[in-house]
């Protein structure tokens, strides 16, 4: 297989192994996005990257698909897929919007959780944990996004729960990046502990502290790294 091509005739790619082709054609164009090489509005045209990547189209597809529900890349009908438009500023207010969303939510559902909602999301941590044992990392990124939305629905509020869901490939976009600032997937995991203790404790000062610092710490890495992308 040659890489001697890239997208942009630079070599972006590396070679692939035999399996988990899909994964992989998805974790490698998810980081040309985030170091720039494939730029906002960038079409992905499956016959050139099926080339670099020495496959058939079909996984390049499936890997287009799985960033498409990350919110990296977008779909038009009939035109394919594009790297997704989302300036800086974007993610900026959708991570206020989230912060202001969770915080609320997570109020209300510590006047309404009990253990067994607890125990919920004391598994949800434990699959993050396994599947940064497996190196599965894109189903990390899904299992983090449902973490957070188990704990706005035990908030009881529907309304509330409507909008996160509204702004949740926006959302995603910014969880799929968090990969990036951790060379260990086991510490993406241990950012929910904090939180997890929060609950259990039935305290809301430190539930409130908790998420303050995990969303807010995740949006001063991650918006810089979409401003960068703009330039």
């Amino acid at each position: 297989m040659s890489n001697s091509h890239g997208v942009n005739g630079a070599g972006v790619f590396k070679a692939l192994e035999a399996t988990d082709l899909v994964q992989q054609i998805a974790r490698q164009i998810a980081e040309a996005i985030v170091q720039g090489k494939l730029k906002p509005g960038e079409r992905l045209t499956e016959l050139r990257l099926s080339k670099e990547f020495g496959t058939s189209r079909a996984p390049v597809r499936e890997a287009a698909r799985l960033l498409e529900s990350q919110g990296l890349v977008v779909s038009q009908p009939r035109r394919g897929f594009f790297v997704r438009t989302l300036s800086s500023r974007d993610l900026y207010d959708i991570y206020e919007l989230r912060l202001g969303l969770e915080i609320h939510g997570a109020l209300l559902a510590l006047d309404r959780i009990g253990e067994r909602e607890i125990d919920m999301l004391k598994r949800q941590v434990e699959k993050l944990y396994q599947l940064a044992d497996q190196g599965f990392g894109e189903e990390q990124i899904a299992e983090d996004y449902t973490f957070h939305r188990m704990l706005c629905a035990f908030s009881g509020n529907a309304r509330l729960l409507k909008v996160y869901d509204d702004i949740a490939i926006d959302m995603r976009a910014g969880i799929t990046l968090i990969g990036q600032l951790y060379d260990d997937p086991h510490k993406i995991a241990q950012t929910h502990e904090p939180i997890l203790e929060a609950l259990e404790r039935g305290d809301p000062m430190q539930l409130t502290a908790a998420l303050r610092f995990h969303i807010g710490v995740a949006r001063d890495h991650v918006v810089p790294l979409f401003a960068d992308i703009e330039t």
